[in-house]
């Protein structure tokens, strides 16, 4: 008896640690194939999974496959420090998003719009670039992190925690 319940606890201690690193590194989603990780090239080019047309650059048609996840931008919230592009904290209900590192483009793509498409129901945003969801520290590659008011404006429950979208430039 005493071993089962060792077990119970030990699972649920690796649960909430899995938990929690997720939460911290703004960790979600699965490899994004048009990452170029699996073939050394460029989205917007064939991969290994051979889909033309399936990894279109940002900007064109149909745009960017990522997955979009929730983020708290003010102060206090799980989202880190002040947002990259102006070192500042900004309101969850304001329409804003960080990029993945390579998405970010070392900031080129700060305070511009971009537009975001729920995979679930087709409905579109546009939404601001902010800050970087920084893929050296723990997010991953394909993220389009976004505040609770594009959640909201695309008609989506963020306690999802992460839904397939595409991006491009708006």
């Amino acid at each position: 008896m005493a071993n089962a319940k060792l077990v119970v606890v030990v699972a649920t201690l690796v649960i909430l640690l899995e938990v929690s690193t997720c939460a911290l590194a703004r960790h979600h989603g699965k490899p994004d194939p048009c990452s170029g990780e699996d073939d050394g090239s460029v989205a917007g080019t064939l991969h290994k999974h051979k889909k033309p047309g399936h990894c279109l650059s940002p900007g064109g048609s149909g745009g960017t496959p990522g997955i979009m996840t929730v983020n708290g931008f003010q102060k206090g919230e799980d989202g880190g420090g002040p947002a990259a592009c102006d070192g500042k904290y900004h309101s969850d209900k304001t329409m804003i998003v960080a990029l993945s590192t390579r998405w970010y483009a070392g900031g080129r793509r700060c305070h511009k719009p971009i537009r975001i498409t729920s995979k679930h129901n087709g409905r579109t945003v546009v939404a601001q670039v902010v800050d970087e969801c920084d893929s050296n520290h723990g997010c991953k590659n394909n993220i389009v992190d976004t505040s609770q008011a594009v959640w909201d404006a695309l008609g989506l429950d963020s306690n999802i925690g992460e839904v397939p979208v595409t991006w491009s430039d708006a």
